[in-house]
């Protein structure tokens, strides 16, 4: 490669890197460390939520599954809506949800050690958008391919239950994410809630691979150093660190990327893409010697992640090779020279 020569030295990164990120990781909690759906059934008064849409007032509800023993458990929850963008009514005509357990009733179940987590919705009701909500499962999961450092989800299949008793029973998929917390902890790093950061503060390897990442499924709506006014750092990102290292700024949310390709996602303005599926590099130039190794790595890990995709039964056939032809074009451009150098070296920022 002309501008990034291909070295011994960046391979040799990717390979001692990748054992140290392992070695650094603790143990997922319980529900995060199976992969297989879970189903549960969350009875609330689901009427009240959707018309009204608290977001400070939570709703008492109970929320119920079969452990593997096979023992019916119940906990006494409360919840609430969340987000912005997908919080409003003519976006999702069911919004995000935040579920808060009782840490006193979820000691030694699947659910031990969860506090308040987020919950993943389907936003519509038509097929539609369940693949939606499964495509932006997958990329989180394609993320934890890559890297420990990244949010854990499980997903689940949803039996919501009205206890108003207006609406009928809906089954649905969904998925929770790890909380900020629990990754802190599992990373042994602490959580920055800060107002913002400068590029020379972050982990250049791991910024990198992020950036590169992004690129993958066709993100753009996020900023690793900045937040929006009053809220902290940063946008889509949320700051890991402790003293005297250098950040990790770990990503969420990926509606609005080309991958997933939700009917309500749009490009940015300002960018002039196209649509959400046209690509944008907006990796940092100072990392841009990072890039061979970063390349490296997904190669490494891209029949992982074919896997991952072509073993997912729950996709239609459709959505399943839509998101293998992204993934392709992505690989063809990190194998290309000319196409490495105009999508990545001219195009950082």
């Amino acid at each position: 490669m002309a501008v990034i020569p291909w070295t011994l030295v960046s391979v040799a990164w990717f390979l001692i890197l990748q054992p140290a990120q392992a070695e650094d990781s603790r143990a997922p909690d319980p529900l995060f460390q199976s992969d297989e759906v879970l189903n549960v059934r969350i009875v609330a008064p689901l009427s009240t939520l959707l018309s009204e849409r608290p977001f400070e007032e939570e709703l008492p509800a109970k929320f119920q599954y079969t452990d593997a023993a096979g023992l019916d458990v119940e906990f006494d929850i409360k919840l609430r809506t969340r987000g912005k963008f997908r919080r409003q009514k003519h976006i999702c005509k069911f919004p995000p949800l935040r579920l808060n357990f009782k840490t006193s009733q979820t000691k030694n179940t699947l659910f031990h050690k969860q506090d308040k987590i987020k919950l993943v919705t389907h936003c519509q009701r038509t097929a539609r958008y369940m693949q939606v909500l499964l495509r932006e499962y997958l990329a989180y999961r394609i993320l934890n391919v890559m890297t420990n450092a990244s949010y854990n989800v499980r997903l689940l299949q949803i039996t919501y239950v009205d206890a108003e008793e207006k609406r009928r029973d809906d089954v649905r998929y969904g998925f929770v994410i790890e909380h900020k917390d629990r990754l802190a902890k599992r990373l042994d790093k602490a959580l920055l809630e800060i107002p913002g950061t400068r590029v020379s503060a972050l982990n250049s390897e791991y910024t990198n691979l992020i950036s590169v990442y992004h690129y993958l499924i066709g993100n753009t709506d996020f900023s690793m150093i900045k937040a929006a006014p009053g809220r902290p750092c940063c946008h889509n990102h949320v700051l890991f660190g402790n003293e005297d290292e250098l950040i990790y700024a770990i990503p969420y949310d990926f509606d609005q990327s080309g991958l997933v390709n939700a009917p309500h996602a749009g490009p940015n303005e300002r960018f002039r893409l196209r649509n959400v599926r046209q690509r944008l590099y907006r990796g940092r130039c100072v990392n841009n010697k990072q890039l061979p190794a970063t390349f490296t790595g997904f190669n490494a890990k891209r029949e992982t992640i074919t896997a991952l995709i072509n073993d997912f039964e729950i996709f239609s056939k459709r959505s399943g090779k839509r998101m293998l032809d992204y993934l392709e074009d992505f690989y063809k451009a990190i194998g290309s020279e000319r196409q490495v150098n105009s999508a990545f070296i001219k195009k950082c920022i």
